[in-house]
């Protein structure tokens, strides 16, 4: 059976967590129909792409492609390069390109932050061991540059550029602020680099391999990245209160493993008796799981950090950047494009309530 548009406009609204207002009107629908029919083609070129000839490689190479994903940077390259010519092959490469790299950098991730799952399924490292998770990250990050260097200087420059933001900002998150760095602005930009450096890559290039006027591209980049950095610091927050059937992961997964989160930055600047307690309590928690401990111990203290101040403070700076994200939008033209980019990083917003 074929879908009505107003189905179509329903399905990639809620693959994203749009509202299916965000698709009302005729224009939003063939909006929503141009994504979809994108989607399809990356979903079906990331399919055969992830196939690797070498028996070993083959079913690492597509674990994490095949247990889901939103996919929601080649979603956001679609949507910019509706701006242009649309769902030309160059477009639909950058964008599997580019969930190919996010892709490999979750495998590096999981190994580094020592994760046990992921997408809702074992992490690849408790499957095939630490030595194949990084090596299959290597294998899609060389997948994704291939791709890339199909279509020119500038496409292997957006990717060589935004990998080595990715790899400073997991650098930067391993060695931690040094002396002299406000830890805030340390955290921020790690997490520009690390998150929002890839969403900026994929709003940038919709314009870029569409055609779309130059006028956009740079706003297009600042918009993904204040995006990228609103998503994560509310993945602080959700982190918290997460159940790890609706996530994949366990709650606090990050500060059980050690790795700071902006709640427990802001925590550590507070001086009243009950927050200095908290923190120290986190900590000692933290050092006791590094020596084999079981990580339950600081589910009490996670709960009560949840609950702390400072969460509400996270929250309010990551709708301070969805809102600075929005701003970056007023040089586009009034109409579906925009205005679905408007509600996309405003339900980052709605999904921490």
């Amino acid at each position: 059976m074929t879908s009505s548009p107003a189905a179509t406009g329903s399905r990639l609204a809620s693959r994203l967590g749009f509202s299916d207002r965000v698709f009302v009107g005729p224009a939003a629908r063939k909006l929503a129909r141009e994504v979809e029919a994108g989607l399809d083609l990356v979903e079906e070129g990331l399919a055969v792409d992830l196939r690797v000839a070498d028996s070993i490689a083959d079913a690492p190479s597509r674990y994490l492609y095949e247990a889901g994903g939103k996919r929601v940077r080649p979603v956001l390259s679609l949507l910019t390069a509706q701006l242009g010519a649309g769902n030309v092959p160059a477009v639909i490469d950058i964008a599997k390109a580019l969930e190919m790299t996010h892709l490999g950098s979750l495998y590096h991730d999981d190994v580094m932050d020592g994760a046990d799952r992921r997408r809702g399924v074992p992490a690849a490292q408790t499957v095939w061991g630490n030595n194949i998770a990084i090596l299959t990250g290597d294998i899609l990050f060389s997948r994704a540059s291939q791709l890339m260097s199909r279509h020119g200087d500038r496409a292997i420059r957006l990717q060589a550029d935004t990998f080595e933001r990715l790899v400073l900002g997991q650098m930067h998150e391993t060695v931690g602020p040094q002396e002299g760095d406000d830890p805030v602005e340390f955290y921020i930009q790690v997490l520009a680099d690390k998150t929002g450096s890839l969403i900026a890559a994929s709003t940038q290039a919709g314009a870029i391999f569409s055609g779309a006027p130059a006028e956009y591209e740079e706003p297009l980049r600042n918009y993904g990245e204040k995006v990228g950095v609103a998503f994560q610091l509310l993945d602080d927050v959700i982190d918290l209160s997460a159940k790890p059937e609706d996530t994949g992961k366990v709650p606090g997964t990050d500060l059980r493993a050690g790795v700071p989160t902006m709640p427990s930055l802001l925590l550590s600047v507070e001086t009243d008796p009950e927050s200095v307690a908290l923190a120290a309590e986190i900590d000692a928690g933290v050092l006791r799981i590094a020596e084999g401990e079981d990580p339950a111990i600081l589910d009490d203290a996670l709960a009560r950090l949840r609950d702390h101040a400072v969460t509400r403070k996270t929250l309010d700076l990551a709708r301070s950047w969805t809102q600075g994200a929005i701003d970056e939008l007023a040089v586009l033209p009034k109409g579906p494009v925009r205005d679905a980019l408007t509600r996309f990083a405003e339900s980052l917003a709605d999904r921490s309530s």
